[in-house]
């Protein structure tokens, strides 16, 4: 973008109208921070997008990255992990040409055989998927690919003019319904999963380990209970206890999450659910669906869930109780940002060709809308009180060579599988609760804020629910308790300056990043 449009920006963002005043009566804060945005990508981890973080290759014709002087470094590939890797194939950069690959394995028990005992070294042998139908980019140790700046280029710029994380952790192993239930209640124990006519049923993909009451923990991606569009060739699961939309609402704050594809293309009616049918075309042309059930953070929890997906009755319902029982399509994400009706907490998810996940989705459409949002928020009356949390859901099984610390073990007999056959760590689990296995695989984590530090690194260990523990800390809600991994996380606190905001806005190219 030319200074001239720059300077347009910022003057935009000066002549902004304060927020409306239904906000700032909200309960107070602990930050100068009033609005969060929590957008929820799709299966990455840390060394799949940062390894050589901040060096990239500038080879011709892909967008160039050259680093601010002064950049940090962070824990990434360099020295040996890169010519002499313990793992059987050496990591190799995939080019931007190469966006569009297969998905990983990104099991529970497959990714814990990948880590070897924290030896970081079986990635090929247990979570590599080199091929794949239809064809996308397949190479032998697929599993051990990263990119760099001249692909994920508006990652690495927002890093240099923001914060990130090189120490965050998904909370379990596994795929994103772990992920999904982690970052809103910190905990995957108890789910009960249901039959066709919503009967309790057992179903051992969808709940392992139950117990007598049939309540287990979740380790897969079973479909909500509570949702019109979980698919109705699956047993899906209900889950009990809190999450943060039940903390918030109990503590009059304004939230809401906001699905790609939520809207449905053929409203319930009478016996018959709604159809979730919408669907874009990603960068190869394929034509995928925008709405993925079991990415619906809050559609698990009867509390929180809207089953038929009825949009709100106005804009002034958003954010607060209501038809849509705060859960709503992307675009009403807009149009709260265009007329002040903004929550104080937004969990946001990308349509599906847009979240991240290789095989339907890739970096260079995840690019799209993260620059397009992003670009929303800070030309907004928002930006000079918000802070948006970049987080992701799961690894994919995608190489990182960071072992977590294990401060939650388990010892689930045909789950496990970290330090040997069934064991995961020592001692006993929160709750003496199996199947919780954490932490697993390190994630990307980034801060966009005015009062985010500045080119910043920093390397305090946490997690997917440090995410949940920040929003019960700035509106000084509880902790989700019920053996929750709030009570363990690490704060966000390292990733923010609150003295020295920056208001000025970085506004990015959506097809280059620059």
């Amino acid at each position: 973008m030319s200074r001239l449009a720059l300077a347009a920006a910022a003057a935009l963002l000066a002549l902004a109208a304060p927020a409306p005043a239904r906000a700032t009566a909200e309960r107070a804060t602990t930050t100068p921070l009033r609005h969060v945005l929590v957008v929820f990508q799709e299966n990455v981890s840390f060394d799949h997008y940062f390894a050589t973080y901040p060096h990239a290759a500038n080879p011709p014709g892909e967008p160039a990255f050259h680093p601010r002087r002064g950049t940090p470094r962070v824990n990434g590939l360099r020295g040996a992990l890169l010519d002499h890797n313990p793992n059987s194939v050496q990591p190799f950069r995939l080019a931007r040409s190469q966006a569009l690959t297969c998905d990983q394995d990104h099991g529970y028990t497959d990714e814990q055989k990948a880590f070897d005992d924290l030896r970081m070294d079986r990635f090929v042998e247990h979570t590599s998927v080199d091929s794949c139908s239809p064809p996308r980019y397949g190479h032998r140790g697929l599993v051990m690919g990263y990119y760099d700046g001249n692909t994920v280029t508006a990652l690495w710029n927002y890093a240099q003019r923001f914060a990130m994380s090189d120490n965050s952790f998904n909370t379990t192993f596994g795929p994103s319904t772990p992920g999904a239930l982690n970052v809103v209640s910190g905990q995957t124990w108890g789910a009960t999963a249901y039959d066709h006519q919503g009967n309790p049923t057992a179903d051992a993909y969808a709940v392992v380990d139950p117990n007598a009451d049939g309540v287990g923990t979740v380790i897969n991606d079973p479909d909500p209970a509570y949702d019109d569009c979980s698919d109705p060739a699956h047993h899906t699961i209900g889950m009990a206890g809190r999450n943060i939309g039940d903390l918030l609402a109990t503590a009059h704050v304004s939230w809401g999450a906001f699905m790609g594809g939520f809207t449905p293309t053929a409203p319930a009616s009478g016996r018959h659910p709604a159809v979730c049918g919408s669907a874009h075309r990603n960068i190869g042309n394929v034509s995928v669906a925008d709405y993925i059930p079991h990415h619906a953070w809050f559609q698990y929890y009867r509390t929180t869930a809207n089953p038929h997906h009825v949009p709100p009755a106005s804009l002034r319902e958003i954010g607060h109780a209501g038809p849509a029982n705060h859960n709503y399509d992307l675009s009403y994400l807009y149009r709260a940002l265009d007329h002040g009706a903004l929550p104080g907490v937004s969990f946001v998810k990308a349509s599906a060709y847009q979240d991240g996940h290789a095989a339907y989705s890739d970096p260079l459409d995840e690019q799209r809308f993260l620059v397009g949002l992003l670009n929303r928020v800070q030309s907004s009356r928002y930006w000079h009180d918000t802070a948006v949390i970049v987080a992701y859901d799961d690894s994919d099984g995608w190489y990182d060579h960071a072992p977590p610390p294990i401060v939650n073990p388990s010892g689930s007999a045909a789950h496990d599988a970290l330090t040997a056959p069934g064991v995961c760590g020592h001692g006993t689990p929160l709750g003496g609760h199996p199947d919780r296995c954490g932490y697993g695989p390190r994630l990307p984590l980034l801060v966009i804020s005015p009062y985010a530090r500045r080119n910043a690194v920093d390397h305090r260990v946490t997690d997917q629910s440090s995410v949940l523990r920040f929003v019960e800390d700035n509106w000084r809600l509880p902790r989700v308790d019920d053996s929750s991994f709030d009570r363990l996380a690490g704060p966000l606190g390292g990733l923010f300056d609150w003295r020295h905001p920056r208001p000025a806005p970085l506004i990015l190219d959506p097809a280059t990043g620059r």
